[in-house]
């Protein structure tokens, strides 16, 4: 298998860019196996189709020394960036080049990039997205073996709190109830949206102190980070015995990620993954009110590429893990987000979590 790094600047070579910058974050730590610490002092992995290096401040140098051999123009507080960066794209062989195709990460402060589009003038910019996001999209074994360990994680922490829930209890209670699962099993918090009664109608809801009621749905949509990489579920319960309308909606979006992960097929275009759940959504007459796309990458980082949406062409390929995640959300009065997590593999789509998709039915004493 080619390295990470060949596999980059192989698909950099087929877009026609000259190089990307990536700034400390994700994207260094896929290529590097470390990032250095991200301040306000300019610093960048610089990938071209031919070459590496590094622009780093001096106080990073050594630390980074112990993780990659590349070029490194360093510079110290008192000199500033400008001089190592001209270092730096004279070994790339970019210093004075014109009319050059360049990509950015997307972790990069607009800060490094206004320094970059200064001493790179006429230069066409471009998010590198299409090129590192591709390449870290296409999960190695090892990768999908590390998404597998914190989904289980998270089926664990779930399940454990969706067990206690009760009228009563505080949204933020419950959050801290899922960071301390994860805690206990070595994995962080990577975020905790606890939503109930007519908040669940909210995708982004931010959890609150609101009181959990009786008669109430409560959405869990949660995720860690363990060994670097992170899970994303979301589930739901009801405080009481649910409503025939709270049935009918739950019903219908559960269709609609069966129908989404049967559409899951390699060679297909990911945009009929969303096409599936939204035709049955719209069916049911809750067109309106399924209100983001179907789904987003999960590796690394909790929303990587691919985007599921509607409008990517982009074929269905192995090795691809993304969320399929239909919802219906009716305004002021409840929503309904079901949530798995796909890894496409020759055959289809495998799902990593193990748990019921059926609403949990907690059980109120009179």
């Amino acid at each position: 298998m080619k390295s990470r790094g060949e596999r980059l600047q192989e698909r950099i070579r087929e877009l026609g860019f000259d190089g990307v910058f990536l700034a400390p974050g994700d994207d260094v730590a896929y290529l590097v196996g470390t990032t250095p610490t991200p301040d306000e002092r300019p610093s960048f992995l610089a990938v071209t189709q031919e070459k590496r290096g590094w622009l780093v401040p001096e106080l990073n140098k050594e630390q980074l020394l112990r993780h990659a051999q590349d070029f490194m123009a360093s510079y110290s507080d008192d000199e500033g960036p400008r001089e190592a960066l001209q270092v730096l794209l004279h070994h790339l062989g970019l210093a004075g080049t014109k009319g050059l195709r360049l990509g950015v990460g997307e972790a990069m402060r607009a800060d490094f990039l206004l320094l970059l589009q200064e001493v790179l003038p006429g230069t066409e910019w471009w998010p590198a997205t299409a090129a590192v996001g591709y390449v870290r999209s296409h999960k190695e074994p090892e990768e999908i073996n590390r998404l597998e360990k914190a989904q289980a994680i998270t089926d664990e922490v779930l399940a454990e709190v969706l067990a206690s829930l009760r009228p009563g209890l505080r949204e933020a209670e419950v959050a801290q109830w899922v960071a301390a699962g994860f805690s206990r099993r070595g994995a962080q918090l990577l975020f905790a949206i606890v939503a109930s009664g007519p908040e669940t109608a909210l995708p982004h809801h931010h959890t609150s102190d609101r009181i959990l009621g009786e008669g109430e749905p409560v959405l869990l949509d949660v995720g860690c980070r363990y060994e670097g990489y992170v899970s994303d579920i979301t589930r739901m319960a009801f405080l009481g015995e649910p409503s025939r309308e709270y049935r009918e909606v739950h019903g219908v979006v559960e269709e609609a990620v069966q129908k989404a992960l049967a559409a899951i097929e390699v060679g297909r275009p990911l945009a009929e993954v969303d096409r599936a759940a939204r035709e049955v959504i719209e069916k049911a007459g809750f067109g309106p009110y399924f209100v983001h796309r179907v789904g987003h990458g999960i590796g690394m980082t909790g929303h990587e590429p691919p985007s599921v949406h509607g409008r990517n062409q982009d074929p269905i390929e192995p090795g691809l893990v993304f969320s399929v995640e239909p919802g219906i959300y009716l305004p002021g009065r409840f929503g309904v987000r079901l949530e798995e997590v796909a890894v496409v593999e020759e055959r289809g789509a495998r799902v990593l979590s193990r748990l019921s998709r059926d609403v949990t039915v907690v059980r109120v004493k009179a």
